[in-house]
């Protein structure tokens, strides 16, 4: 009896580390204690344990970008969940099942995955499970083109993590509503809630929570024709990227400068960081990144006059679009298309 006690006291510790790494951003220091931990759950043996090691290792891949992977973990978490009828370890890993389908522009089928364990969350009264799942819903809504319905469900998730005194929580959702409104083009109510969502993030140290804010609120400054203070931001929100390891931020802010040096017609600057953004979307397999800086680098050479250079971006995005089964934005790219 004592070595599997004995076991599991290492396990549960390892787990506590890996956790720790993960929440920090260093996702391959959590892979890689999570993987030991995953041949000491099936060396005890204990299903259960085995089926939440899978979910971490999964969670590890998603954070360093391995989609595919991450998917295969899940499922043979879910599989594991279903097994033992454990309904919250259900619940978990179909929720993470929608945030990777989410990453992979696959927005049908991440809805799918979130309604399901939005249901199962809410038959087992885990209010904190079903808030955290909707605002991933929310996201959705407002990357398909329909803030309108993704604020309607983000100011009931606000209200929601507010009673739940939820901090962290409140903070992403704030942050979803700036970046909503923002969308809308109402920059000032957009910026009210990024500015709210500041301090909090602050306060919890969630580094990276912080760097998607300043990174919108540039954004905000740049499209409200404020480009220098954007640039400012920008370019501190990529050390911070940087210094995190958070190769998709980093490539999001890439672009996203390259984009303000295009609108100040510095287009030789704006080129070096689309380049550098999409060698970063493609390093990781983000097709919809890839797509953005695409469309932005195919705007530029139109902007200059060269056309044969714009199209071949437009196609190359056209071909990503229609991997992803994303209609949104292949009408978008259509769009451009027919601009020259």
């Amino acid at each position: 009896m004592t070595q599997p006690s004995n076991q599991v006291k290492v396990w549960e510790q390892r787990r506590y580390e890996a956790n720790r790494y993960y929440q920090r951003g260093k996702f391959q220091e959590s892979l890689e204690l999570a993987t030991k931990n995953l041949q000491l759950a099936r060396a005890i043996p204990d299903r259960a344990r085995e089926g939440h090691t899978l979910n971490d290792i999964g969670l590890a891949y998603l954070g360093c970008w391995e989609l595919q992977t991450a998917l295969e973990c899940f499922h043979q978490a879910l599989i594991v969940a279903i097994e033992l009828d454990n309904a919250i370890a259900q619940a978990t890993t179909l929720s993470n099942l929608g945030s990777t389908y989410s990453r992979l522009g696959q927005f049908s089928q991440a809805l799918e995955y979130f309604d399901k364990a939005a249901k199962i969350f809410r038959q087992l009264k885990d209010t904190q499970g079903e808030v955290s799942t909707l605002n991933d819903v929310a996201l959705i809504y407002t990357k398909l083109g329909e803030p309108k319905r993704a604020l309607l469900l983000h100011h009931q998730i606000l209200a929601m993590r507010r009673f739940l005194g939820d901090f962290s929580g409140e903070a992403t959702t704030l942050n979803g509503i700036g970046f909503a409104y923002s969308t809308l083009g109402q920059f000032e109510k957009a910026l009210q809630f990024l500015e709210d969502a500041l301090p909090i993030q602050r306060a919890v140290r969630n580094l990276i929570g912080e760097a998607t804010t300043l990174n919108n609120i540039a954004s905000i400054y740049s499209d409200i024709g404020q480009p220098q203070q954007a640039l400012l931001l920008y370019h501190q929100v990529l050390l911070t990227r940087r210094a995190l390891s958070d190769r998709s931020g980093e490539a999001t802010t890439l672009n996203n400068i390259g984009y303000t040096y295009s609108h100040l017609a510095q287009h030789r600057q704006a080129l070096k960081f689309y380049k550098k953004a999409i060698a970063i979307h493609r390093e990781l397999g983000d097709r919809l990144g890839e797509i953005s800086t695409l469309l932005n680098m195919g705007s530029l050479y139109a902007t200059t006059k060269r056309k044969k250079l714009a199209r071949s971006c437009y196609q190359n995005a056209q071909e990503l679009a229609g991997e992803i089964e994303y209609e949104t934005l292949l009408e978008k790219v259509q769009l451009f298309m027919n601009s020259l």
